[in-house]
């Protein structure tokens, strides 16, 4: 009499699937992050659960070691849903390395910038800088991207010994669970970096958004001007916050509200990227608030400094005021 053996898998409360390792013309087995704050750490753990070596520059150790808290953090959170094990954790994070020194980004395929500064002036300066120091450890093949959508890749990169090997490619937050990944050529960057990345972005399951090199590209010329009229109908007394948030959650399935969506960027990034399109296009629509500017004097920038719109405690959690319940 024959015993027949049934796997035992099929019985698991869910079935893990394993990310799905393409043959691909392109190998990318070292990816670098140069600045790892909400969107960089997104970045930094999407490409490390699919089994690449991340390693991300910071400023400081207190920087790297807070970006690593904050990863750990956010796996942890998946472990509670069932998204992952512990494991699978331990994994992910040996994967990840912090350094401050721009020579161990030596051997990566692709590098992307993504960091944040204060204004246009000191942001353009500054990526040219980041841009200069990275290619000097890195091959000349290599690729190097930019995660910013108000300043455009031709101009950042038109001083490289190498500008073909770069490119612009928006990631939307959050990183690990938006499907599209909004990519954008310069005048100098070849054919090959352009396949080299849309081959990346898809590694991942994403769909590339072609985009014509613009300030803005399509998320942030959208995004950005939704979150300056909220804060108009805001002063107006049109509606309270809570209720614009809703409205557009319940009305138009936004996962996140205006004001939400604005203190997940932070309000200082936001008017950043207003002040960069006024600048750009001269369109009134883009001259940032008043209520934006006078929260960024104040140091109210959202879920980084715990208050924004609203209040968020240490882990980033909004915090429900009694108010919102009723």
């Amino acid at each position: 009499m024959s015993i027949q053996v049934e796997p035992i898998e099929g019985y698991a409360i869910k079935r893990r699937e394993q990310p799905v390792v393409r043959k691909n013309r392109y190998e990318f087995t070292k990816v670098g992050i140069v600045g790892c704050g909400i969107l960089g750490q997104e970045i930094t753990r999407m490409v490390a659960s699919y089994g690449i070596e991340v390693i991300f520059l910071e400023v400081s150790e207190e920087k790297i070691q807070q970006a690593l808290a904050s990863i750990s953090n956010e796996l942890d959170a998946m472990i509670e849903k069932w998204g992952m094990t512990n494991s699978d954790k331990r994994a992910i994070m040996s994967r990840i390395r912090g350094t401050m020194n721009y020579e161990e980004l030596s051997g990566c395929e692709i590098v992307i910038e993504s960091v944040k500064s204060k204004s246009r002036e000191n942001s353009v300066d500054l990526r040219k800088r980041i841009f200069k120091e990275v290619e000097k450890y890195i091959s000349p093949d290599a690729v190097i991207a930019t995660n910013s959508t108000t300043l455009v890749i031709t101009e950042m990169s038109s001083e490289l010994e190498y500008p073909q090997r770069c490119v612009s490619m928006h990631f939307l937050s959050p990183a690990d669970k938006t499907r599209v990944v909004e990519v954008a050529r310069g005048l100098y960057t070849s054919d090959e970096t352009y396949e080299r990345v849309c081959q990346f972005v898809q590694l991942f399951d994403k769909k590339v958004i072609p985009v014509v090199e613009s300030p803005g590209v399509i998320s942030t010329r959208l995004i950005a001007p939704l979150i300056n009229e909220a804060c108009e109908i805001l002063m107006e007394g049109v509606g309270k916050l809570e209720d614009i948030d809703t409205t557009m959650k319940l009305g138009f399935g936004f996962p996140l509200g205006p004001f939400e969506i604005a203190d997940k960027i932070g309000l200082d990034s936001v008017v950043r990227w207003l002040d960069n399109l006024y600048r750009e296009f001269g369109d009134l629509k883009y001259k940032a608030s008043p209520l934006l500017k006078k929260m960024v004097r104040a140091n109210l920038l959202g879920r980084e400094t715990l208050q924004g719109f609203y209040k968020y405690n240490e882990e980033g959690k909004k915090i429900v005021e009694e108010h919102e319940t009723k």
